[in-house]
């Protein structure tokens, strides 16, 4: 009873400390993307009215600046900013002129489509190629392997290049760009999904082979279970907690990939609210966006430890 408790109050301060961790990761993100955005060359305020070939006045260029805070000094600029975040207001897009959460929200959901299915793909790739390969002769790895390294190191543009030209501009199979339907969806998912499963692939082989030269693996077989049984039910349930502690790198690959494969693939997303709004040096937008990025990987982190830790309690009194 009396260890049960230690574990209990090990736990809160393992989940405190990881939400510590966790705040400052968001104020480091909001305060480096606040001093990069302002350290570029640019004016703001003439990228905010000088769309459509405009070209605005002096004194116009003043009532933007004044409107948006443009005029005061950094550190007051800085300082508004934290009290806003603090408030839970992230501000006014400069070009779209609602509100940075409105913005992004609209745009939440292609983007939301997109990792989750290349998230499920990346996990069935890896999971069906690693069980099929751990443990079997050494050619098999070998080229397994392989073709895992070529794949995770192919730049994503490429990947998607590559894919665009076989299977839309050659064949004709799926929509070159768009969002309209599940077509659509398949080349940018797939292009998402390929260097996430060919990372996974490699840790989770490694992790079965390690768990099938275990005595209970070997107690399973002299029970007379199949090799596919035994792969399944018992070796692939004991590897999958790697697969748990690697959920921050694919997070991290999604957000990142996503910019790049919707801006390829012309899709409707964050990934190109976030370009545009770069290009229009649209402050509010950029930071709304690494903010949300930042606060996604912190979140899906903090769950990871937790479960972590339930699975199993020696990471916790460690």
């Amino acid at each position: 009873m009396a260890a049960r408790a230690e574990r209990a109050r090990a736990q809160v301060r393992r989940i405190g400390a990881r939400v510590l961790a966790g705040v400052g990761v968001l104020w480091g993100a909001a305060t480096l993307s606040f001093l990069a955005l302002h350290a570029t060359a640019g004016d703001a305020a003439l990228a905010t009215v000088a769309g459509d070939g405009a070209n605005p006045t002096q004194a116009v260029l003043e009532r933007v600046r004044q409107d948006y805070g443009l005029d005061l000094p950094l550190h007051r600029q800085y300082l508004n900013y934290l009290g806003n975040l603090l408030t839970g207001d992230l501000g006014e897009s400069y070009q779209q002129r609602i509100s940075v959460t409105r913005a992004i929200g609209e745009q939440l959901g292609p983007t939301v489509a997109l990792a989750l299915s290349a998230a499920l793909l990346a996990l069935v790739l890896a999971v069906t190629v690693a069980v099929l390969t751990a443990g079997r002769r050494r050619w098999v790895r070998s080229t397994a392997s392989g073709v895992e390294v070529v794949i995770a190191s192919f730049p994503t543009f490429v990947l998607g290049l590559l894919l665009l030209i076989v299977f839309s501009f050659r064949t004709g199979w799926f929509p070159v760009s768009g969002n309209d339907g599940f077509s659509a969806l398949v080349l940018p998912a797939v292009t998402l999904a390929l260097p996430i499963a060919a990372v996974l692939g490699q840790v989770l082989r490694a992790e079965l082979e390690d768990v099938l030269e275990q005595p209970f693996i070997l107690t399973a077989r002299t029970r007379g279970m199949r090799d596919t049984a035994v792969r399944v039910r018992h070796a692939l349930r004991h590897a999958l907690i790697q697969i748990v502690t690697m959920s921050g790198y694919m997070i991290g690959t999604l957000l990142g990939g996503a910019v790049i494969t919707e801006t390829l693939f012309v899709r409707r997303g964050v990934g190109q609210l976030m370009l545009t709004a770069v290009t229009t040096k649209d402050i509010p937008l950029v930071l709304g966006v690494v903010l949300f990025a930042a606060a996604v990987y912190v979140v899906v982190n903090l769950v990871v430890d937790i479960v972590y830790g339930l699975v199993d309690p020696r990471v916790v009194t460690a």
